[in-house]
């Protein structure tokens, strides 16, 4: 017996997420075990205090599918590409034989003098190969009992290829100069003249098409981890013996001393024992400003050192960073966001064995009533053939196909069909501040003189000194004042306070308060009145006095009151959720029209508030784009990202908005609802005109023209209700076109 408690295993072989819910149901059924499988990441999460991880594999392995212990990570590793690659090969197999087998099947002018053959040639590697993981899942659940959507393509693509070959080889469809006759008439036969192999080969092709697309979009699952785990710095100039080494990150131990030069990133948690800089912790909290460090102050691994030159004494290494941390927050949150059930599953979990039964009663009905064996046979397979419709593979590939396409004309990036349900729930929409809200970068709100002083001068001299200095404020303060600016000498960056420096003979200072020089009695009241607001304020002085101040903050995005607005239409609750101090994020809340605001959070504190939305009731979206957001976004019921912001909040996101207009956020809300909606309204249709058809075919009144016309009709239905998704417009575009009326 093992002691551990909380076992994670790989499993393999799911093809859908029924198939994940029979091994979680299975594993539940242990004494004390809770088990959580996730189909999207491929991975069980299992609580089984007293159980060897060996019974738990064996356990998966008895229904199917397969189980181990994770293992590490290898860079070098292809084993997922290797497994896409071999998918792509199914599908591009069935296509290239199955576009000719459903064309000639289809159109009488093409059937050749034994072209029924041919036809049997090409179907029969799409059936029997490029079908087989349809099959093979098949078998896997009918051990259990269980029907998903493997198993009617499964049972009808068979269905209809064995039929073909019994009508070819022992019926009359093999004769020469055989042709599928177009009548619009039902009559009554044994079906020995009609062959189904478009159905199987084309059902076939259009399913593995979309299972392919699933599988790249689920292979990109682990992108987020990945991306994260490269923030860290891969290399660190450790202390040895008064000598500076460079060693791999790895080799770090608790108690080690680094060296951190301007423009590195901090390799690992530490607290600094030499020098002062300013460390750009926007990592953590998504906040531009920097934040002032010296002796004693904690740093973490992965932040970027933006001046002075720092050492720092490692107090965590490896597993246990903050950064490390923040990994398993995204790997935790999403192993334990809830499955959205394929709808085709759920349909088919319902319809396949209802379908069954009457094939059953129709084949027993006929024997009973003493009509032939072979007309009895033929109206039970009749029956599962054309339960089996083409508009079934079309139905969310189609529309998704659409969908995504029109949402990538509006900056809307859709990662697949699983994610499009959680649109249609979402009431809570969260809101990230800077880079999502505000625009992310530090700019010049306002230059305020004191009596007598001239503003443009404030703003020279101050450009002047600032431009000497790589700070976030002095960049803001640069780009703001004029373009020629006079040199500047004896400059000096006193980190953690300001900068001066001599500009035509003045001594220039630019900093706080306490470094710049006392304010005049009208510079006080302004300046308490802007940090009030959660804004920064520098105080510019020469001569020894203050002469004016600078009032630096990130400034809203000028969509971003509309977009909260367009949230409200759409039925969403608006939450703001920032690492910022409360009154600034209250100042921008106030902006925007927001009234639900937690500031002051840092990544594992906003997937805490996330969660407790969720407890709530509330069915959550949250909106970021920064690295301190992955995890949020990961544990979101749909997490959105800007496509502006960072590579991890983008991998860990279902839907990313290229633009950085949160406008656009509403377009994907609003997109996804419409692509669900016409996802469904396809499946509806898929089955509804094949059911029609179920009471012909078991009547025996089943040929190939009604059986064509059900097939062609549904599908033609499908792909035109899909086109529609083309013509839907953004919030966005609806406003431009009224402006041209």
């Amino acid at each position: 017996m093992c002691v551990k408690t909380s076992v994670e295993l790989e499993i393999g072989g799911m093809t859908c997420a029924s198939c994940a819910m029979r091994i979680e149901k299975l594993l539940n059924r242990l004494d004390g075990v809770e088990a959580s499988v996730n189909y999207a990441t491929e991975k069980a999460t299992v609580f089984a205090p007293g159980y060897d991880p060996q019974t738990l594999i064996d356990v998966v392995e008895k229904t199917g599918y397969t189980a181990a212990l994770p293992v590490p990570a290898d860079p070098g590793d292809t084993e997922d590409a290797s497994d896409l690659a071999r998918h792509r090969r199914r599908v591009e197999v069935a296509v290239a034989l199955s576009i000719p087998v459903i064309a000639i099947s289809m159109i009488p002018a093409l059937q050749f003098t034994y072209w029924q053959w041919v036809m049997l040639a090409l179907a029969t590697p799409v059936v029997l190969w490029a079908a087989w993981p349809f099959h093979r899942a098949t078998l896997t659940n009918l051990r259990h009992g269980a029907a998903t959507m493997d198993t009617l393509i499964s049972v009808g693509t068979l269905s209809a290829y064995a039929w073909s070959v019994y009508a070819l080889v022992f019926g009359t469809a093999g004769m020469p100069g055989m042709k599928h006759h177009f009548e619009f008439r039902v009559a009554r036969g044994d079906g020995s003249a009609q062959i189904y192999l478009e159905v199987a080969a084309g059902v076939t092709m259009f399913v593995l098409m979309g299972r392919y697309f699933e599988k790249r979009s689920k292979r990109q699952s682990g992108a987020a981890l990945r991306a994260l785990m490269e923030l860290g710095a891969k290399q660190v100039a450790i202390m040895r013996d008064g000598e500076v080494v460079l060693i791999p990150i790895e080799e770090v131990r608790v108690g080690d001393e680094f060296v951190v030069r301007p423009g590195e990133k901090i390799a690992t948690d530490g607290v600094v024992i030499e020098g002062s800089s300013a460390v750009d912790q926007s990592m953590l909290t998504g906040e531009p400003v920097p934040v002032d460090v010296t002796m004693g102050d904690s740093v973490t691994g992965a932040t970027l050192n933006t001046s002075g030159r720092i050492v720092v004494r490692a107090t965590r290494v490896g597993g246990d960073t903050t950064l490390a941390q923040m990994a398993r927050l995204v790997e935790e949150a999403q192993s334990g966001k809830a499955e959205v059930q394929r709808l085709a599953d759920r349909v088919a979990g319902i319809f396949v064995p209802v379908v069954i039964a009457i094939a059953l009663v129709t084949l027993a009905a006929w024997l009973l009533l003493g009509q032939p064996a072979a007309a009895a046979f033929s109206a039970a397979v009749a029956v599962l053939i054309i339960a089996c419709p083409c508009a079934l593979g079309l139905a969310t590939p189609t529309a998704l196909l659409v969908g995504t396409g029109r949402g990538a004309q509006l900056g809307v990036l859709i990662k697949g069909p699983e994610i499009l349900e959680s649109t249609r729930r979402v009431d809570t929409i969260v809101l990230d501040k800077t880079g999502t809200v505000t625009q992310g970068s530090m700019s010049l709100v306002e230059a305020i003189s004191a009596d007598g002083v001239d503003r443009d001068e404030v703003m020279r001299l101050a450009g002047a000194v600032e431009a000497a200095s790589e700070h976030p404020v002095a960049r803001a303060i640069t780009t703001a004042a004029a373009a020629a600016l006079p040199p500047v000498s004896d400059f000096h960056n006193d980190a953690g306070l300001g900068v001066r420096g001599t500009v035509n003979g003045l001594e220039v200072k630019v900093g706080r308060e306490e470094y710049a020089g006392a304010l005049a009695p009208d510079l006080a009241p302004i300046k308490a009145a802007h940090e009030d607001v959660g804004q920064t304020v520098v105080v510019v002085s020469w001569g020894g006095q203050a002469r004016g101040l600078l009032v630096i903050a990130d400034q809203l995005k000028p969509s971003s009151t509309e977009a909260v607005s367009l949230f409200a239409d759409l039925g969403l609750t608006s939450v703001l959720l920032t690492g910022d101090n409360p009154a600034a994020a209250a100042h921008v809340a106030a902006e925007v029209g927001i009234t639900q605001v937690h500031a002051g959070v840092l990544p594992a504190g906003k997937v805490a508030v996330i969660k407790a939305l969720q407890e709530q009731g509330k069915v959550v979206a949250m909106v970021g784009d920064g690295v301190n957001d992955a995890a949020a976004l990961a544990q979101a019921d749909l997490g959105l990202a800007m496509g502006t912001g960072t590579d991890v909040a983008i991998a860990a996101a279902d839907i990313t908005v290229v633009r950085g207009d949160l406008r656009a956020v509403a377009d994907a809300i609003a997109l996804s609802r419409r692509t669900l909606a016409t996802i469904k309204a396809n499946l509806f249709w898929a089955f509804a005109y094949n059911v029609a058809a179920i009471p012909l075919a078991a009547l025996g009144l089943l040929n190939p023209m009604i059986a064509g016309a059900a097939m062609a009709f549904s599908s033609v239905f499908v792909v035109s209700n899909s086109l529609r998704l083309r013509g839907f417009q953004g919030f966005s575009t609806r406003r431009t076109t009224r402006g041209v009326r």
